[in-house]
């Protein structure tokens, strides 16, 4: 997956525009973005704040490496349980 051009600081005042009535055309051209991308931003971060989304990052960094250690056990399980039957 690219990484964003954009820190959460600039995704969120990004979004803070669109909540102070700006019209999403007009805040797509200025930051360079697609309207799609704008739409995607509101859906995942729509309402959060700088320190919410940094956190949100965080978290989900965290999930992503907790998720991998799971996969890792989970394979050396089955191999040494098949080790242990002398299937291998």
């Amino acid at each position: 997956m690219k990484a964003s051009k954009f820190t959460d600081a600039q995704k969120a005042f990004i979004l803070k525009q669109g909540e102070d009535g700006m019209t999403v055309a007009e805040i797509c051209r200025k930051a360079g973005i697609s309207q799609a991308t704008y739409h995607n931003w509101k859906k995942k971060y729509g309402g959060m704040g700088t320190d919410q989304l940094k956190e949100l990052k965080r978290l989900q960094k965290e999930n992503e490496h907790l998720r991998k250690a799971v996969s890792d056990l989970t394979l050396d399980k089955l191999i040494l349980a098949e080790a242990a039957k002398g299937n291998f």
